[in-house]
């Protein structure tokens, strides 16, 4: 009998570590889980699971315990853990000293200063005389913490700081402004790479953001220039190289009216804008991430389709939507050749609870077909048969 594969552990309970499942059984790749709590998302689908808190070192040891490699399904495991289980001799991929980029938009400003990547303008501001010198209007970000648009704060006047300074001061972390950029439109670049430092970039996509939350992504962006186009994935690439990334990297960017890219948001984890690459690309960034942790050759990133559209369901103001599964017949039938990906999780408005995918040759028919799937789910259509 052979001996079995090495057991990768995944510290988080979301949709992310359970999409990670599916590769993973095709890898024939063990995972161990670390979740929240009994029954959220990865726990439904990965038997060899521990509950506890992953802001509790022990409970961390317990789980990677004969583990040779730790990823994550969030980026909010305390620094000094993560140094901890290095100690311990455990792989931690992303590490502690790339990983602390996406935890702390202030280190990860500052670093992005030093190597010359474009950025909007910001500065960490201690006191309301600081932002004013800064300038008005602006965005306050909490430095750690803040995602789906939680600690942001769009900003007019002092009167306006007010809400963002309290958070900081009840959380016990800075502040950064950041100028409000005169953007176009909002890009994400995925990369995978590894610890032998083979890279690949995924297509640069188009994202759309509603109060904080993506609702749609279009892969390719669309009439991207491709000179543009390659600067994103150039810049994308370079970041993962110089802060030792390992795993998925997911770069959000700004671009701008005068034709650049300005550097948003760093995430390093599987990314909701990657969720097209599941039904849309050669190689899903959630088996590059396995590939890139456990340093195994990584898959291609290349588009399958002329065009891949990623709706994500939210849930809806809308009690009499049971069962998400109930909306299985009427847009499986209308659509035999759309990818629905649903996450376990109970309703609740705005909360993201699954995502659908359509692909094709036209791109209005995959943008009708996608929103049309995903307004079903969430119950914004009558249920009559079309």
């Amino acid at each position: 009998m052979s001996e079995p594969a090495p057991t990768l552990a995944v510290i988080g309970g979301g949709q992310l570590a359970r999409m990670m499942a599916q590769p993973a059984i095709a890898l024939g790749l063990p995972l161990r889980l670390l979740a929240e709590g009994e029954g959220v998302s990865a726990a439904q689908v990965i038997p060899d699971h521990l509950v506890g808190d992953y802001r509790d070192l022990e409970t961390l040891l317990e789980v990677t315990e004969g583990c040779p490699v730790v990823t994550f399904d969030h980026e909010h495991v305390p620094t000094e853990h993560l140094h901890a289980l290095e100690d311990a001799g455990i792989a931690v991929r992303p590490g502690p000293a790339a990983l602390v980029h996406a935890q702390d938009k202030g280190v990860m400003r500052a670093r992005l200063a030093e190597l010359d990547v474009p950025c909007p303008r910001n500065d960490v501001v201690g006191s309301l005389a600081d932002v004013e010198a800064f300038g008005f209007p602006c965005v306050l970000k909490t430095t750690r913490g803040g995602y789906d648009g939680k600690g942001v704060w769009f900003v007019r006047s002092v009167a306006d700081c007010e809400e963002a300074f309290r958070a900081a001061e009840e959380a016990e972390v800075r502040l950064l402004a950041e100028e409000l950029v005169d953007y176009r439109r909002e890009l994400s670049v995925l990369v995978a790479r590894s610890p032998s430092g083979q890279a690949a970039a995924y297509p640069v996509v188009e994202s759309t953001q509603v109060d904080g939350i993506c609702r749609e992504v279009v892969a390719p962006a669309p009439d991207l220039d491709p000179d543009l186009a390659g600067r994103a994935q150039e810049i994308a690439l370079r970041i993962a190289g110089a802060l030792g990334v390992t795993g998925i990297l997911a770069v959000e960017m700004f671009e701008t009216t005068d034709g650049r890219v300005l550097v948003n948001e760093l995430a390093m984890r599987p990314h909701n804008t990657g969720h097209w690459t599941q039904d849309g690309a050669v190689t899903s960034q959630f088996e590059n991430h396995l590939r890139a942790v456990m340093d195994l050759p990584l898959g291609a990133p290349a588009a399958r389709a002329r065009w891949t559209v990623m709706v994500n369901i939210l849930g809806g103001d809308h009690p009499e939507v049971g069962r998400l599964y109930d909306g299985y017949p009427h847009a499986l039938a209308r659509d035999p050749h759309l990818r629905v990906h649903l996450y376990g999780k109970q309703l609740r408005p705005g909360r993201k609870v699954g995502h659908v995918n359509a692909y094709g040759d036209d791109l209005e028919d995959c943008l009708e077909r996608a929103r049309h799937a995903a307004a079903w789910f969430r119950g914004d259509l009558g249920n009559e048969s079309e």
